[in-house]
């Protein structure tokens, strides 16, 4: 972590990594520890083109952001949006529109912290702590900002996989989608258990090794994800490799064909 540590919130044990923290190492973040880098350095590795991933996971958030606005969807809610780092959600949809409001929600004290401080002076974002699970505390936080009769763009990028099936997520995502407005968007990215990226196995158990039982990653395959989409119709292309889903240009695919379907991403709409 660069610069002084005073501003971690006193619960965090910063020896411990964190999901969102290495994500951010991989991004070349800068709110991340030294636990997180070395897990994030052993992972990287083993598969070398994680780090590729992380970026094309960005880019999918970008697309299908724009996406959404394009629509008209003018409210989002990010359910474990994690470290702030460059091209955020509402940075991304108020460029297009600057009363889009945006509601982030995460468990972790360091994420909502340094989202408060990302966000001052935003009147239209907030963020709300609170576990996915908790779906009415989500939603009552996000009550200032999102009208529940409006189309909602509801984010979950690389979360489910951190779901375990006895949290039933399929269930969890229904919780969510019953509380959308018909024409709200539903977008996820989720490791790919049917990925062709060598080692993923091997990638896969040296970071539940490294981690606490809350933070365990599940991989699923094509038709387990697809699951999730109950309820909504999925728009073209469907469910893909996260690069896969309509890129704008060369920036947003890596020259690995695995590491381009690692993530499956995908954009569904509520009927």
């Amino acid at each position: 972590m660069t610069g002084e540590l005073s501003w971690v919130p006193p619960e965090i044990d910063t020896t411990v990594p964190n999901p969102a923290r290495v994500y951010d190492f991989w991004l070349d973040g800068d709110h991340n520890f030294a636990a997180d880098r070395a897990l994030g350095e052993q992972i990287l590795k083993i598969m070398p083109g994680v780090r590729d991933a992380a970026r094309l996971n960005r880019a999918f958030l970008r697309r299908a952001a724009r996406f959404m606005v394009r629509a008209g969807v003018r409210q989002f809610l990010d359910i474990g949006s994690g470290i702030p780092t460059a091209g955020n959600l509402h940075e991304i949809v108020q460029q297009v529109d600057p009363a889009c409001r945006v509601v982030y929600v995460d468990r972790e004290s360091v994420a909502v912290a340094h989202s408060q401080l990302l966000l001052q002076g935003n009147e239209n974002c907030t963020v709300v702590q609170a576990d996915l699970r908790d779906v009415n505390d989500v939603f009552e936080g996000a009550r200032g900002l999102l009208d529940p009769d409006q189309p909602t763009g509801l984010f979950m990028l690389l979360l489910l996989h951190f779901v375990p099936d006895t949290w039933d997520p399929a269930g969890i995502v229904a919780r969510y989608r019953d509380r959308l407005a018909p024409g709200s968007y539903f977008a996820v990215s989720h490791v790919a258990a049917d990925s062709e990226s060598e080692r993923l196995d091997e990638a896969v158990e040296v970071y539940k090794s490294r981690q606490d039982q809350q933070n365990q990653p599940v991989p699923r395959t094509h038709d387990e994800i697809m699951r999730f989409f109950a309820g909504f119709e999925l728009v073209d292309p469907g469910l893909v490799g996260c690069a896969m889903w309509n890129p704008e240009g060369a920036g947003d695919m890596s020259d690995d064909p695995a590491i381009n379907a690692l993530p499956y991403a995908g954009v569904g709409r509520k009927r």
